[in-house]
């Protein structure tokens, strides 16, 4: 089986870093179009030895991108198109439609109850998914959460497959280690009570929450990984409670296991797993006591997952992955409901009785890559099983020449105005 998947942007995010993960396991040979920046898991992938194709668009509203990417998937006589991100849905079924290719899958990996990819849900946005995913054959939610609000949103039953996301739990293994590693190089003394959050710093992940209860613990220091327009006011804020010098904001943070080639990663890793100027995020998980995800609107947690797997109590708003198991399959996580106190209690008791390290729960092993892979790939046979007898009906079909789009549903020429809903060019980050 040919397989093309058709994503937004190959920045360090979930959904990226979910698609290489899944790229590595797949019976399929796959190959990948990003439709904006190409970013550093572009190259991990490459390197990995599957091919990455960069699209070009230059925003929302480039139309010259549809038979551009239509031209490429009927070139490339692809069995099945798999598009991930709200941007890559909308443009990518509407081009495997227009190339002929009837068996598409979509997966929908971060569907909020009023936000999507960490941006506020709008009507136009919601009218303009619904149009396009009636083009494509499945749609594949990563939670049991997220396939109800599918369904909410009008997706019929048959169409929606629940494929959760998965993880390599050795890589996330607590490393004795790595923790003195990380806490000489970021300069933390190593007797001290370390907080550690991961994530997309927009308003959405509300780590404000975190920053705000931190600077109420004397002593205790924050190791915050990612990036986002909100860095620069947490940092003011740090800064505004006399905590700068315990808020340690780190930026992006690489999570993939990457292949190297002179000693340095495709992604600009070192040999040993660090990136040029921190720690990735297995040794990040390695170096904290106490891992916090304050998201209220989440659609699966992985996150939370990675530091469970390294053995750590973790606090969350928001974590469908855990929420939907019995409690016993993660007994180290507690959820908590984003107030500033109360954050800051739980904290403070951690701290008193010393956390430690705990055996790893039996919800790290129940989300395996391996065995999410291997549900994909039955999505993807049913998939090309129920388009194949539409090829035999309509052999002679022949797709829209390129550069017209006179016959493409009237919401693909007419998508949201990003001033009042996400531009999906941003739409691509944990």
């Amino acid at each position: 089986m040919k397989v093309l998947h058709i994503i937004t942007g190959l920045d360090v995010g979930g959904a990226e870093q979910q698609l290489r993960l899944l790229l590595r396991r797949l019976p399929a040979h796959c190959e990948v179009v990003t439709l904006t920046d190409p970013g550093p898991v572009a190259h991990g992938i490459e390197a990995d030895g599957t091919p990455v194709t960069h699209l070009g668009m230059t925003g929302n509203r480039d139309l010259t991108a549809l038979p551009r990417l239509a031209g490429l998937i009927r070139g490339g006589g692809y069995d099945l198109v798999h598009t991930h991100l709200y941007r890559a849905c909308v443009y990518g079924r509407i081009a495997a439609r227009m190339a002929g290719v009837r068996a598409v899958v979509a997966t929908e990996h971060s569907l909020g109850d009023a936000v999507i990819e960490g941006r506020r849900l709008t009507r136009g946005v919601r009218t303009l998914y619904r149009a396009t995913e009636r083009l494509g054959t499945a749609t594949v939610a990563v939670s049991d959460t997220v396939a109800a609000r599918l369904r909410r949103w009008g997706v019929p039953e048959q169409r929606i497959h629940v494929v959760p996301n998965g993880i390599e739990a050795h890589r996330f293994a607590f490393d004795p280690a790595a923790r003195a590693l990380v806490r000489t190089r970021l300069g933390l003394p190593l007797d001290a009570f370390v907080v550690g959050g991961v994530g997309r710093l927009v308003p959405g992940k509300r780590f404000d929450v975190l920053v705000r209860a931190v600077t109420q613990l004397p002593g205790v220091h924050l190791l915050l990984a990612g990036a986002g327009p909100e860095r620069e006011m947490l940092r003011r804020m740090a800064e505004q409670f006399g905590s700068g010098d315990r808020i340690h904001l780190l930026g992006e943070r690489d999570g993939a296991a990457d292949a190297t080639v002179g000693g340095r990663a495709a992604d600009g890793r070192t040999a040993d797993g660090r990136t040029a100027d921190g720690p990735d995020i297995p040794g990040l998980l390695s170096a904290i006591d106490v891992f916090v995800s304050p998201s209220p609107d989440e659609a699966f947690g992985l996150a939370v997952l990675e530091a469970l797997g390294s053995g750590l109590h973790v606090l969350y708003g928001s974590c469908p992955a855990v929420d939907e198991l019995p409690a016993d399959q993660a007994p180290g996580a507690r959820h908590f409901s984003l107030g500033v106190h109360e954050l800051a209690t739980a904290l403070r008791e951690l701290r008193r009785g010393g956390p430690g390290r705990l055996p790893v729960p039996p919800v790290v092993r129940r989300y395996d890559i391996t065995r999410s892979a291997e549900a994909l790939m039955s999505v993807y046979e049913q998939a090309v099983a129920a388009a194949a007898p539409v090829r035999r009906r309509n052999p002679a079909a022949v797709p829209p020449p390129q550069g017209r789009t006179a016959a493409l549903p009237a919401a693909a020429v007419s998508l949201p105005d990003p001033s009042r809903s996400p531009d999906p060019s941003q739409l691509s980050k944990r």
